[in-house]
C-alpha cells in the first residue's frame, strides 16, 4: 500500500513538474482608431497538434489576461474580432508572465481564405446579435449528442428536464441549418443530434420569420440556437433505435433516423411503451426512461410534443407515436418544412383526494376517491412555406392541422364532512364521454423592404378554427342526510358541439426617420366567435333511451368579440441604447346572443393601448431590459352562457352573460451578465400584472354543502415573480470541470373572489431557493448533486385562523461513471419530503433509478439494464393551496420495475462513417 502511495506521489509531482502554469496579458485595439476592442476572442493552442488550452475574452477596454497550462516551450496565442483580420502569434513560453501590450487588429479582408479559417477556429465568436460557439472546441465524450455539448458552454444550462436556458433565458427554439428540426419541441434535436454532425451552436434572440427576414430586433427574453453542420457532414444519414423488456410487463420501442442532402432533410420517428415516456428524447445513460427521480416534482412529469401530451406523473400512460419530418429549400426562393405526428395514448388514473374548503363562517371536509380511462387518437400535422420572388420580398404560409378523438370512462365517489366530522352528503358520478376535437390554424403574410436602411410593410392574416363534438352518458346520485334528508339521481345524455373561430388581420409599417430612429404604424383588427349547442336529454324509462329532452339544462349560446388596435411608435435602435413604444386605441366589442330565449347582450368597451420598452446593453452579454404592455381577454363562452352545468352535483356552474373583457398591465425587468473571461454569470429577472375587470367566481355554499357559482368582474388581482441566479465554471490544472448554479425565486399573488355574499382574497407567497453543483472528470464520472425547497404561505382574509404554511423540499443526486472502458453507470437519486399533507398519505420518499451500459461494436451497440424506483419508494402525493381551499392528494403512479434494452447506432456521412475516427 505504501508503495503505490509513494508512486502516486511520485507520479503526481512528475507531472506537475512538467506542466507549466502561465499568464499572458495584453490589450487589444483597432489599428486605425488606437480604440480598445470589446469582446475580443483571445485563445491558446498547441502547437503540437492544435489543442485548445484556454479562451479568454478582452473586456470594454480591450484588456485581457488569458492562464492557462502546457508541458511545451511554444504555444501559439490567436485573436478574433468580427470585422477584423485574425491575429496569431507564437509565443515562447520562457517567462510565467508574459506581457504582449497593444495588440492592433487590422480590417478583414474578405479575399484571405487562410483568414477565415482562423475565424471558424475561433471557441467563441461575439457578433452584434448572435453568441456563437465552436463546437469542436469543447472536449465532450466520443458519443456525445447535442444536449451534452450544450451543457459544455459557458453559460449554458441544461435542467434534468432537459429545458435549457442561456445566460438565465430561455431556449424556445432549436433550428438546424436555419430549419426546424421536426417541429417545435427543442429536446428532439438535443437529444438525437449526434456531435459529430455539429459545426457551430449559434444563440440569437428568438424572431417571427417577418423579423428574421426585415432584421429587425427579436424577442431579447427569449433565445433560439441554431446549429450548423459541417459541410462534409451534410451528407448522409444518422439512425438511433431500442428495444426494451422487463417485469410488470414494462417495455419500449422506440427509433428515430435522419437523412441529410444538402438543403434536403427528412427525419422519421417512432416509439411505442407503457412507462410515461415519449419515446424518442432520448436520454444517454436512462434512455427513454429518462432522469424521471428530478422531474416528477419541478414538472409534474407531464411530456409533449407539438401540442400533443402524452401523459403526465398522474396515472399510467401507453403511447404509440410515430412522426414524419421533411425540409427542403430550392434556388434561394423556394423553402418548405413539413411535420406530422400520430399519437395513440391510453391512461389509467386514480386519485384519492382531502379537501379543506374554507367559508367565511365555518370550514368543511371533502373526501373523494375517483377513477379514470382515457383512450386518446391524435393526428397533428404542420407546414411552412416560404417564397421571395426577389432579395425585397418574402411570402410565407404556415397552415397546422389537429384531430384528436378519445373516449373516457370515469367514476367518482364523494363525500362531505361538517368541521366536527359528521357526514352532511355523499355523491357519485359515473361518466363516459366520446368526444371528437378538430382544430385548423392558418398564418399567411406578406413583407417587403424597402431599400436597406429598415423600412418595410408587413401584411398577415391568421385564422384559428375549432370545432369540438361529445356525447357524454351520465350517471349521478347525491344524498344529503340531517333534519330534511334528500336524494337526487341524473341519469341524462349530454351532447355538446362547440365551435371557435379567430380571425385576425395586421398590418404595420416602418419609415426611417433617421438611421437610428423609427416610425411604426400598425393596426390590427382580430373577430373571434364561439358557438355552444347544449342538449340534455334524460333518461325515459319507458322507452329505455334517453329521450326527454331537459329545456332547462339545455341552451343554445353564441359570443362574438371584436377588437380594434390602431397604434403609433417610435423605435430607436443604436449599438447599446434600444427603446420603443406604441400608443393607441384597445377598442373591445362584445356580442353574446341566447338564441333559445332570443336575449342579446351588446356592449362596448374602450382603453388605452400602450407598450414600451427599454433595453441598455453596458457591454456584450451585459445587458438591462423593461417592457411594459396591456392587453385585454374576452371571457370564456362556458363563463359567459346563462345555463346550469351540473355534472359535479355538489358543485353547480352557471354562467354570466354581462361579463366584460378583463384588462391586464404587465411589467417586466431583466438584467443579465455573463463574463466570459471568468466564465461565470449572474441576473435577475422581475414581473409585475395587475388585472381590472378580472373575470372571478361567486360562489354560495348552502347547509347541506351544495356549492353554487357563477361569475363577475372584479378589478384587483396582481401577480408578481422575481428571480435571481447565480453560475460559475471552473477548470482544475488536470482539466477536471466544476460548475456551480444557484438561484432562488420568490413569486406572489393576489386573488379575490366571491363567497357566501362575501367579497374575499387570498394572497400566497411562495420561495424557492435551489442549489446545484456539477463536477465532471472527463471520461471518469460526472457527479451532479442538488438541494432546493419551496416554502408556501397563503393567507385567507375570509377565516383568519386557517391560514396554510408549509415547506417542500428535495436532495438530488445525478452519478454516473464511464470507467472501466465501455461500462457507463448512472445512479439518479432525489429524496423528497412534502410538507404538513394529510395524515394518512405519505409525505416523504426515496427515489432511486439506476442505469448500468456495457458498449461494444465501436461505441455503436449498448445493452443496458435499468431500474426505475430501486427502493419502491414513489410516491404520488401533493398538498394544493386555492383561493378558498387546501387540498391534498394521492395519485396513482409508476411504481417500481426493471428493465432490459438494447440499443444501435449507426451513421454514415459525406461516404465516411464518423464513427471510426472520433473528434474532440
Amino acid at each position: 500500500m505504501k508503495k503505490i502511495l509513494y508512486a502516486s506521489i511520485l507520479f503526481f509531482t512528475f507531472f506537475i513538474s512538467n506542466s507549466q502554469e502561465y499568464s499572458i496579458r495584453g490589450k487589444i485595439v483597432d489599428s486605425l482608431t488606437s480604440q480598445g476592442l470589446s469582446s475580443a476572442t483571445v485563445f491558446i493552442e498547441s502547437l503540437k497538434d492544435s489543442t485548445l488550452l484556454n479562451y479568454t475574452i478582452s473586456n470594454s477596454s480591450g484588456d485581457f489576461e488569458l492562464s492557462f497550462s502546457t508541458k511545451e516551450s511554444k504555444s501559439r496565442l490567436n485573436i478574433s474580432f468580427t470585422g477584423m483580420r485574425p491575429y496569431a502569434k507564437t509565443i515562447n513560453l520562457s517567462d510565467n508572465k508574459i506581457e504582449l501590450g497593444s495588440i492592433r487588429l487590422q480590417e478583414l479582408a474578405s479575399d484571405l481564405d487562410e483568414v477565415i479559417v482562423n475565424v471558424n477556429r475561433s471557441p467563441i465568436t461575439i457578433k452584434k446579435d448572435t453568441l456563437e460557439f465552436n463546437a469542436a472546441s469543447f472536449k465532450t465524450r466520443p458519443d456525445a449528442n447535442l444536449e451534452e455539448t450544450l451543457k459544455q458552454l459557458p453559460g449554458v444550462e441544461v435542467d434534468a428536464a432537459g429545458n435549457i436556458t442561456v445566460n438565465g433565458k430561455p431556449v424556445q427554439r432549436i433550428l438546424v441549418n436555419g430549419k426546424e428540426f421536426f417541429g417545435n419541441d427543442p429536446k428532439i434535436a438535443t437529444k438525437n443530434l449526434p456531435k459529430e454532425i455539429i459545426n457551430k451552436i449559434q444563440v440569437v434572440d428568438t424572431k417571427t420569420r417577418s423579423q428574421e427576414f426585415t432584421g429587425e430586433e427579436g424577442d431579447s427574453e427569449n433565445k433560439t440556437i441554431n446549429i450548423t453542420i459541417d459541410e462534409d457532414k451534410n451528407r448522409g444519414f444518422f439512425l438511433r433505435a431500442t428495444l426494451g423488456g422487463g417485469t410488470d410487463e414494462r417495455y419500449e420501442m422506440s427509433g428515430i433516423s435522419n437523412y441529410f442532402q444538402d438543403d434536403l432533410r427528412v427525419s422519421v420517428l417512432a416509439s411505442s411503451n407503457n412507462i410515461n415516456s415519449s419515446g424518442f428524447t432520448f436520454d444517454e445513460v436512462f434512455d427513454a426512461m429518462g432522469r424521471r427521480a428530478r422531474t416528477i416534482t419541478r414538472s409534474g412529469g407531464s411530456f409533449g410534443i407539438n401540442g400533443i401530451n402524452f401523459g403526465s406523473n398522474n396515472g399510467i400512460t401507453k403511447s404509440e407515436t410515430a412522426g414524419l419530418s421533411f425540409v427542403n429549400e430550392w434556388n434561394k426562393k423556394y423553402e418548405v418544412s413539413s411535420d406530422y405526428f400520430f399519437g395513440s395514448n391510453k391512461t389509467d388514473t386514480r386519485t384519492s383526494t382531502r379537501r379543506e374548503n374554507i367559508l367565511p363562517d365555518r370550514t368543511f371536509f371533502t373526501n373523494s376517491e375517483s377513477n379514470s380511462t382515457r383512450d386518446n387518437d391524435s393526428h397533428r400535422g404542420n407546414m411552412n412555406f416560404s417564397f421571395e420572388p426577389d432579395s425585397l420580398t418574402r411570402i410565407s404560409i404556415r397552415p397546422s392541422i389537429n384531430i384528436n378523438k378519445g373516449i373516457t370512462q370515469s367514476s367518482n365517489l364523494s363525500e362531505s364532512l361538517g368541521s366536527e366530522g359528521s357526514i352532511i352528503n355523499t355523491s357519485e358520478t359515473e361518466n363516459r364521454n366520446e368526444n371528437l376535437n378538430s382544430n385548423f390554424s392558418n398564418s399567411l403574410s406578406f413583407t417587403r423592404k424597402f431599400g436597406s436602411r429598415g423600412a418595410f410593410l408587413d401584411l398577415s392574416f391568421d385564422n384559428d378554427n375549432e370545432k369540438s363534438e361529445s356525447d357524454n352518458f351520465f350517471f349521478s346520485r347525491r344524498e344529503t342526510f340531517g333534519d330534511n334528508p334528500t336524494s337526487q339521481v341524473q341519469d341524462q345524455l349530454i351532447s355538446e358541439d362547440n365551435n371557435s373561430d379567430t380571425y385576425e388581420i395586421r398590418t404595420r409599417y416602418r419609415s426611417v426617420m433617421t438611421d437610428n430612429l423609427f416610425l411604426d404604424l400598425t393596426y390590427s383588427y382580430e373577430i373571434e366567435s364561439s358557438k355552444n349547442e347544449r342538449n340534455v336529454f334524460d333518461f325515459d324509462n319507458d322507452t329505455n333511451s334517453y329521450t326527454d329532452f331537459n329545456t332547462e339544462l339545455s341552451n343554445e349560446f353564441k359570443v362574438k368579440g371584436e377588437t380594434h388596435i390602431p397604434s403609433v411608435g417610435l423605435r430607436y435602435e443604436a449599438d447599446k441604447l434600444r427603446t420603443g413604444f406604441n400608443i393607441g386605441l384597445l377598442n373591445t366589442q362584445l356580442r353574446t346572443e341566447n338564441l333559445i330565449q332570443n336575449i342579446e347582450f351588446n356592449n362596448d368597451f374602450n382603453n388605452l393601448f400602450a407598450s414600451a420598452n427599454i433595453r441598455y446593453e453596458f457591454e456584450r452579454s451585459k445587458r438591462l431590459s423593461v417592457y411594459y404592455r396591456n392587453n385585454n381577454n374576452i371571457p370564456s363562452i362556458q363563463q359567459l352562457q346563462p345555463v346550469s352545468i351540473q355534472t359535479d352535483p355538489l358543485n353547480i356552474v352557471e354562467g354570466n352573460p354581462n361579463l366584460k373583457p378583463s384588462f391586464n398591465q404587465d411589467v417586466r425587468v431583466n438584467f443579465n451578465n455573463f463574463d466570459f473571461r471568468t466564465r461565470s454569470g449572474y441576473g435577475f429577472y422581475m414581473s409585475y400584472s395587475y388585472v381590472s375587470d378580472q373575470v372571478v367566481s361567486v360562489s354560495v355554499t348552502d347547509q347541506n354543502l351544495l356549492r353554487r357559482t357563477t361569475y363577475d368582474n372584479i378589478s384587483g388581482a396582481q401577480d408578481a415573480s422575481i428571480n435571481f441566479y447565480y453560475s460559475k465554471q471552473l477548470k482544475s490544472e488536470n482539466d477536471d470541470t466544476y460548475r456551480l448554479r444557484g438561484n432562488i425565486s420568490g413569486q406572489y399573488a393576489k386573488n379575490l373572489g366571491f363567497t357566501n355574499g362575501q367579497e374575499f382574497q387570498s394572497e400566497n407567497y411562495v420561495v424557492f431557493p435551489y442549489l446545484g453543483v456539477t463536477y465532471e472528470k472527463d471520461e471518469v464520472i460526472t457527479l451532479n448533486p442538488g438541494f432546493g425547497l419551496d416554502y408556501n404561505f397563503r393567507n385567507y382574509n375570509i377565516n383568519a385562523n386557517r391560514n396554510e404554511e408549509f415547506t417542500n423540499l428535495n436532495f438530488s443526486l445525478e452519478a454516473t461513471t464511464y470507467w472501466p472502458k465501455n461500462v457507463v453507470f448512472g445512479n439518479d437519486i432525489t429524496y423528497f419530503k412534502y410538507g404538513n399533507v394529510a395524515a394518512d398519505f405519505r409525505s416523504t420518499s426515496l427515489q432511486w433509478n439506476m442505469s448500468l451500459g456495457y458498449q461494444f461494436a465501436k461505441d455503436n451497440a449498448t445493452l443496458k439494464f435499468k431500474v426505475y424506483d430501486l427502493l419502491d419508494e414513489n410516491i404520488g402525493t401533493r398538498r394544493q393551496t386555492g383561493d378558498d381551499f387546501v387540498q391534498d392528494t394521492d395519485q396513482l403512479i409508476l411504481e417500481r420495475y426493471l428493465m432490459l434494452s438494447f440499443t444501435y447506432k449507426f451513421s454514415k456521412f459525406g461516404g465516411k462513417d464518423p464513427n471510426s475516427k472520433r473528434r474532440f
